[in-house]
């Protein structure tokens, strides 16, 4: 059975809704905390996947993430990049994107580059305070990019076919600081053309560049994302599931999803020859 870490902190309040997930799609979660993790960075290596939940990690002190990322990047660098070179899918949800953001796991090298030995790269993306200056708490309307590498996102490609499509390919989404800014332009034509905007808003609610929701790095395997897909595992989070058409409601829900399929794919990997 694949082995999912989740990273929990000082602040973190979505951590039970992410080993829930995990739980869900076939995995065994443990639950860990930062600092016991930054004494014994050995452990990440009993793990074939890793989760860095939403919340408000240190009360969001000097800025959202900043001290939860500055401990991953001091304590932890080395062996999130052996995780990384060994295929480890990764995610991190709102406070955990902007944790992967400023710690250098995401956007990540460009394709066909190394993780660079003695540092993460530099951070060539932020996530600001919303255009809107203020707090977001609502459902949007996002959509998987097709053309997009990104292994999570991949199930929601295909229900972009379906028709209801529209009503059920909405996630929860919580935050003051989501507003994805990048270093320049040439950064997003790079990610563009590399296939790693893996999600976009509908209707941008935090003014976001290009309409970005979700970034993953070069291989695919390493997703960011604002909205909360840990959030909607089940159809009577939907905030008008009653309403819906019953064939909407019929399988997975698109958190749910997500999470199968990153698990999937490690389980594949995991499986006697």
């Amino acid at each position: 059975m694949p082995r999912a870490l989740v990273l929990r902190t000082a602040g973190t309040n979505c951590d039970a809704e992410m080993v829930r997930a995990f739980e869900l799609a076939g995995a065994s979660v443990g639950l860990v905390h930062l600092d016991a993790l930054v004494r014994a960075p050995e452990r990440i290596a009993d793990f074939d996947l890793i989760g860095f939940p939403g919340g408000f990690s240190y009360g969001d002190d000097i800025a959202s993430g900043r001290i939860f990322a500055a401990k991953v990047r001091i304590g932890l660098y080395p062996a999130l990049r052996a995780a990384a070179r060994r295929g480890v899918p990764m995610i991190g949800i709102c406070n955990g994107f902007q944790v992967m953001v400023q710690a250098g796991l995401l956007p990540g090298p460009d394709p066909g580059c190394q993780w660079p030995e003695a540092a993460p790269p530099e951070p060539t993306a932020s996530l600001a305070v919303n255009a809107s200056g203020r707090f977001i708490d609502t459902w949007v309307r996002v959509r998987a990019e097709a053309a997009s590498r990104c292994l999570w996102t991949r199930p929601w490609v295909e229900l972009a076919a379906r028709p209801e499509a529209e009503d059920i390919l909405r996630l929860p989404t919580a935050h003051g600081e989501g507003r994805l800014v990048l270093a320049s332009p040439d950064v997003l034509a790079r990610l563009e053309r590399a296939g790693q905007v893996a999600l976009r808003y509908v209707d941008n609610p935090s003014g976001s560049t290009a309409d970005i929701a979700g970034l993953c790095d070069a291989t695919g395997r390493i997703f960011g994302l604002m909205p909360h897909p840990e959030r909607y595992l089940d159809w009577n989070r939907h905030p008008f599931w009653t309403r819906m058409d019953p064939m909407a409601r019929n399988g997975l829900t698109p958190g749910r999803l997500m999470f199968e399929a990153a698990v999937r794919s490690v389980g594949a990997t995991l499986q006697p020859a």
